[in-house]
């Protein structure tokens, strides 16, 4: 069981970096890029917060690999991948990350999370700070494109709610993360082009690294900052 260091248990983040990487070749968060791993710049930026970060990671192993080449000062602490929901144990889905995320967060009486993927180096503070004032009064917060599109590894959840329906989609199999949010819920649409673009212009905070490619890009954009 965690302790917990900061004052607030109402809201607690989580960042999945457990995923398979198969198009990147290795693992993203810890890619060194400029000097530190990307992962370093969603902590560092996060760490300004009054909310506790947690790591969602697949295995023990993957664990130590961050704690060895990772300042994890501003890190609550780790969560290992719940594999026992699942009928094939080598399965790898952002889901079963945020289920083990969520389930965690239960258990240490959280009521919010906001969900990241380690992906997005460049996640701009004033943004993560305007969702979570947005999701005030509702159960879920997710930023929405105008094609209807939705970015749910950036988005605020219910814990509770979220964990039984998490653990309800992984025995369905439905992997989909947009069956991941109830219709029942209260969910506040926040639009990425309208509202979002004002605190960040070039919408960084979207960017994400998938490939390799997607390194030259980062630095391109990391120079123009």
């Amino acid at each position: 069981m965690f302790q917990i260091k900061k004052n607030s248990t109402y809201l607690a983040i989580i960042i999945l970096v457990g995923g398979k990487s198969t198009r990147f070749g290795s693992d993203k968060g810890l890619y060194e890029f400029n000097g530190k791993p990307l992962i370093s710049y969603q902590i560092e930026a996060l760490s300004q917060l009054n909310h506790n970060v947690f790591l969602v990671a697949n295995s023990i192993q993957q664990i130590q690999n961050y704690i060895d080449n990772v300042d994890f000062n501003d890190i609550m602490g780790f969560v290992i991948d719940d594999k026992s929901i699942l009928s094939d144990s080598k399965l790898y889905t952002p889901l079963l990350g945020l289920y083990s995320g969520f389930k965690e967060l239960n258990l240490l009486g959280y009521q919010k999370t906001l969900a990241l993927a380690c992906d997005a180096p460049l996640i701009k503070l004033n943004v993560i700070e305007f969702l979570i004032e947005q999701s005030e009064g509702y159960d879920c917060c997710v930023p929405r494109w105008n094609s209807g599109y939705i970015e749910p590894l950036f988005a605020i959840y219910p814990v509770k709610a979220a964990c039984v329906k998490a653990k309800e989609n992984l025995r369905k199999k439905a992997y989909k993360l947009t069956n991941l949010i109830d219709e029942n819920w209260k969910v506040k649409y926040v639009s990425i082009e309208k509202s979002i673009r004002l605190l960040d212009e070039y919408l960084l905070t979207f960017t994400n690294i998938n490939n390799p490619h997607d390194i030259e890009k980062l630095m391109k954009i990391h120079q123009n900052e």
